[in-house]
């Protein structure tokens, strides 16, 4: 198992070099630029020699794999720069809105895995009943509704029958958790309906899958009771596609809930990121893309340790 970490971690270095070289220089290709945006957006009537004075400020008038190479020494040393807009630490930037996107991700997790799993093996396990037609229907309705419309029909429900929103200010949990969770979890509800609705789907069709297998009905033949095969038997092996969806789910989420965190004015990654790619912020932006790659690899590599945990039979040495 330590082989195997060493060797993701190793092949998360060719990855990540990837993902920068392609940011890097996708950014250059696209039509804009920052300094006029920035001081010609409005109507400024600003002198060429004021844009050009900036563009040396920023670094932008040197050669591209000069400004690459400085990008990348500040990539490894953990000093991703100032923001082109805002001229705030980077760092200092995604900090503040990290905290409150992480929380809403795992919350979101945590409600998907507390709802799936159960309406997943209660679905598969009563297979064309009617507890399965109204999970089915519960569990497309929620790949069908966006989470952006949910959290809007959320906010309405709350105004009409307790006339109460919730708190617009961030709070952070360690300094008072119940106007923290009184906001977040509204966002982390509609967010988490759809995920457990993606999660619920994948484990009854993998328990549908598994439990047609032959060491299912071979435990059987042996007199084993109905409720150890479907708990050491089948669950194991039906997680795996699981666990799979549930990585990727939450990795999504650090960046991906844009039009969500607009609804309940959440000052999250999201909305970071949108804004940033607005006034083409280009050291804002490859930071983001850079932290989301983390994001994934990081959730691919918490997966492919879950199903060595889940299923045995899974050998990593070398592979």
């Amino acid at each position: 198992m330590l082989g195997y970490l060493v060797n993701r971690t190793l092949l998360m270095i060719p990855t990540l070099a990837g993902v920068a070289i392609l940011i890097f220089f996708m950014l250059r290709v696209v039509p804009g630029d920052i300094v006029e945006v920035k001081m010609r957006g409005d109507g400024g009537n600003v002198t060429q020699e004021t844009l050009d004075y900036e563009r040396k400020r920023l670094g932008l008038d040197q050669p591209l794999h000069v400004q690459f190479g400085q990008w990348m020494v500040g990539v490894a040393t953990l000093d991703l720069g100032n923001s082109m807009w805002t001229d705030r630490p980077v760092v200092e930037e995604i900090g503040i809105r990290m905290e409150l996107t992480l929380q809403v991700a795992v919350m979101a997790t945590i409600i998907a895995v507390l709802v799936a799993i159960p309406l997943g093996t209660i679905s598969a396990l009563f297979k064309d009943s009617w507890i399965d037609y109204l999970v089915r229907i519960v569990t497309i309705a929620g790949l069908a509704v966006p989470s952006f419309w949910l959290g809007m029909l959320i906010i309405l429900a709350l105004l009409y029958w307790f006339n109460w929103l919730p708190p617009i200010t961030y709070t952070p949990i360690y300094v008072d958790p119940v106007a923290n969770i009184s906001q977040l979890i509204w966002p982390a509800l509609a967010v988490g309906y759809r995920y457990s609705a993606v999660v619920a789907r994948m484990v009854r069709s993998s328990i549908v899958e598994v439990m047609k297998e032959d060491y299912i009905r071979t435990a059987r033949a042996k007199g084993v009771f109905e409720k150890m095969v479907v708990s050491r038997h089948a669950m194991r092996n039906a997680m795996l596609p699981a666990i799979t969806v549930i990585g990727l789910e939450f990795a999504f989420l650090i960046g991906g809930l844009v039009v969500t965190e607009q609804v309940f004015n959440l000052n999250g990654i999201g909305r970071l990121f949108v804004q940033a790619v607005s006034r083409n912020d280009f050291t804002l932006i490859q930071s983001i893309v850079m932290l989301i790659a983390v994001v994934f690899i990081l959730s691919n590599l918490v997966v492919d340790l879950l199903y060595a945990w889940l299923d045995p039979r899974i050998r990593f040495g070398g592979r």
